[in-house]
């Protein structure tokens, strides 16, 4: 069974952290993965870093500039990896964009993931039609899952199509905006949790967007599965380094 299929099904909440390989410091992408699962995180997101990221922040955007600067690409982050399932057990995800992953080869790329021990991928700007008509036997070969997001403006048709479409979690993204612009969260996307909780989907759903604290994240969980920090974690990366990932986890839960 997929790693993230196991995860989904242990009874807890769980928390999910996102950061841009390649950042603060070309080399940090093992250790920071390490540091991680010896803090208790359940899953991590592991960002390529891309030129044009729509869905990002200035937070997660400055990281990926400074990262592609600091020389990161797909071919180095998946050298990075290599040895990784040595060392760490949890969920692992590329969260990306598709531009990189049709450059590199689709096929070539799900290889690589599967080689390496990825177990599923975040493209934002895959189509769920696209992905269904021409990659999803290739995402299947390597036992890889594809993780959609929906939004409050997502229909109730859609999101459907996209539980019926997925074998793993659905990625909540809890307004319509960038990552990191939000703190908090209001009634509008409280009931926005509720509503969606209420459908009974299939699939489990893991809130990000806007999440950055112990509040926040006790707030996302009390009608999702799990949460996921991004932004919130590169901005303490920014500014306390590397050495310092199990103080920011114990702050969260």
């Amino acid at each position: 069974m997929n790693r993230i299929n196991q995860k989904m099904q242990e009874d807890k909440k769980l928390l999910s952290l996102y950061f841009t390989a390649g950042y603060p410091e070309l080399n940090n992408t093992v250790k920071i993965i390490e540091d991680l699962e010896a803090s208790g995180i359940d899953m991590i997101e592991i960002g390529l870093p891309f030129s044009d990221p729509l869905a990002d922040g200035p937070t997660i955007q400055n990281s990926s500039t400074i990262a592609l600067k600091n020389g990161m690409t797909t071919n180095l982050l998946f050298e990075q990896l290599k040895d990784i399932r040595k060392t760490v057990s949890i969920p692992l995800i590329v969260m990306g964009y598709f531009n990189p992953m049709l450059q590199y080869g689709v096929e070539a790329f799900c290889a690589k993931c599967a080689e390496v021990g990825i177990d599923g991928l975040i493209m934002p700007d895959l189509p769920l039609a696209v992905y269904q008509d021409e990659y999803e036997s290739i995402f299947k070969k390597y036992n890889l899952k594809n993780i959609f997001l929906i939004t409050p403006q997502t229909s109730d048709e859609r999101i459907k199509q996209i539980d019926d479409a997925s074998d793993a979690f659905i990625y909540m993204v809890s307004s319509a905006s960038v990552t990191g612009s939000k703190s908090g969260f209001g009634d509008e996307q409280t009931a926005y949790f509720k509503r969606i909780a209420t459908m009974k989907l299939k699939n489990p759903q893991v809130i990000g967007f806007g999440i950055n604290n112990n509040e926040t994240y006790t707030q996302a969980t009390e009608s999702a599965k799990g949460a996921i920090i991004g932004s919130a974690f590169i901005k303490h990366l920014t500014e306390n380094g590397v050495n310092t990932i199990k103080e920011f986890v114990q702050k969260i839960r």
